[in-house]
């Protein structure tokens, strides 16, 4: 019998630390993303705001209570993130458990948005992207989720088989960088 052994995406690829940046993953528990049934998005913030303290996000943002965070996913799908989704939003929603699908790690540093603008095709300096704002775009040639979660800090969410690709290309960007100065 094959004895299998737990890992997360970035196991031994991370830390990984240059410059002015930093990239670690992020250990954020239970994923599912949440779509409301037509109709039922009402329903599904209010389950959202007394059961978990968290407010139904709208288009390219997120909300935080405590460890638990609500992301725009896409056009009618929201990402609920820390916690195990109240059993009352089936009623209400098609949920879908993600935990093992996606690698997640957070950029932080005085050269994150440096960093960043060497992969991403949108402005994500803190005037035009602030605490709480979300998006789905290119990171080089993978799709990503991107959440600014701090001043210098930035949640980085790709397919969990593009977690050694996303670590090259983080480290190839915070070296060209660090090189600049």
């Amino acid at each position: 019998m094959a004895d299998l052994v737990e890992r997360t995406p970035c196991k031994g690829l991370l830390p990984l630390e240059i410059g002015h940046a930093v990239v670690r993953e992020a250990r954020i528990g239970r994923m599912t993303v949440i779509a409301p049934f037509k109709g039922q998005q009402a329903r599904v913030a209010q389950i959202l705001k007394s059961a978990h303290g968290v407010a139904f996000p709208e288009p390219n943002r997120s909300s935080e209570a405590g460890g638990c965070r609500v992301i725009w996913f896409a056009r009618g799908q929201i990402m609920l993130v820390g916690e195990d989704p109240d059993p009352g939003l089936k009623t209400h929603a098609a949920l879908t458990d993600q935990s093992d699908a996606w690698a997640v790690v957070t950029l932080e540093g005085a050269a994150a948005e440096d960093v960043l603008a060497r992969l991403v095709p949108v402005d994500l300096r803190a005037a035009a992207f602030k605490t709480g704002q979300t998006l789905r775009s290119q990171l080089q040639h993978m799709n990503a989720s991107i959440t600014r979660i701090g001043a210098t800090c930035f949640q980085i969410m790709v397919f969990r088989s593009m977690a050694a690709t996303l670590v090259h290309d983080l480290r190839s960007a915070m070296e060209g960088v660090a090189a600049r100065g």
